[in-house]
């Protein structure tokens, strides 16, 4: 097992998961936590996660459901390393992590649940001299297309998946969803506070059927002095699902 020196040791869902990560790079978010709330997952169903970073999201399913098998996919080697020891500190013997680059390399599916925070940021950006940041943030031009397209080839019929985006890809992901053979497409915002723009969201589709769009409430992340809603603080620490999902 690899020994890593430049990490934080950190916690989620209010201290029920140990969680370490890398003090330098890419640092975990909101994205993951929100994103393993809203997967309607039950036992013993598998569950797969592209792009698992050093492992938040697998984590904060497999607390909320129980029983739960599958695997994380992570390209960069010591982010996978680290997201296999998470997994080890936390008992989630059910779980594994495959060090892949995704499509090329895919999971030994089915899945009945896929889910991702796929990269974003421009390719022609400046690149961080630290790769598994870059890796985490920095997108091909076709990162999209290809996640979604894979997460096709490893899903059941009728599995669901569910991405983690900035509003500005919104419309590119639906539209690939429906190329990819996705319907039911299920847009969940996150709005920073009351009266501002959704500067994230959730898009939930399932393979393999035709049924019609939804667009929810969302939740409302932050009141008005920045603290958190009680709606987030139950999602973040008590690892509640997402209402009205």
């Amino acid at each position: 097992m690899a020994h890593f020196l430049d990490l934080s040791h950190d916690t989620l869902l209010g201290g029920r998961i140990a969680y370490a990560q890398f003090q330098t790079g890419y640092r975990t978010g909101l994205e993951p936590v929100l994103m393993a709330a809203a997967i309607p997952a039950r036992a013993p169903q598998r569950v797969v996660e592209i792009g698992c970073g050093a492992g938040a999201g697998l984590l904060c399913l497999s607390q909320r459901i129980a029983g739960l098998t599958g695997t994380g996919v992570e390209q960069n080697n010591e982010t996978a390393e680290l997201a296999r020891q998470n997994l080890n500190a936390n008992a989630r013997d059910g779980l594994t992590i495959l060090n892949a680059r995704f499509p090329d390399t895919l999971p030994d599916g089915p899945f009945d649940h896929c889910f991702a925070n796929p990269p974003w940021h421009a390719p022609d950006g400046t690149a961080s001299p630290i790769e598994r940041r870059d890796l985490a943030r920095r997108a091909e031009p076709d990162t999209l297309k290809l996640w979604i397209r894979g997460s096709s080839r490893i899903l059941r019929h009728k599995g669901s998946l569910t991405l983690a985006l900035p509003a500005s890809l919104m419309a590119a992901a639906i539209a690939q969803l429906a190329d990819s053979g996705f319907g039911g497409v299920t847009t969940y915002p996150f709005w920073p506070k009351a009266g501002r723009e959704a500067r994230i969201l959730l898009l939930q589709a399932r393979y393999g059927v035709r049924s019609p769009a939804r667009l929810l409430v969302g939740m409302i992340l932050h009141e008005e002095d920045g603290r958190f809603t009680a709606q987030t603080r139950a999602v973040l620490e008590d690892g509640a699902p997402l209402p009205g999902l």
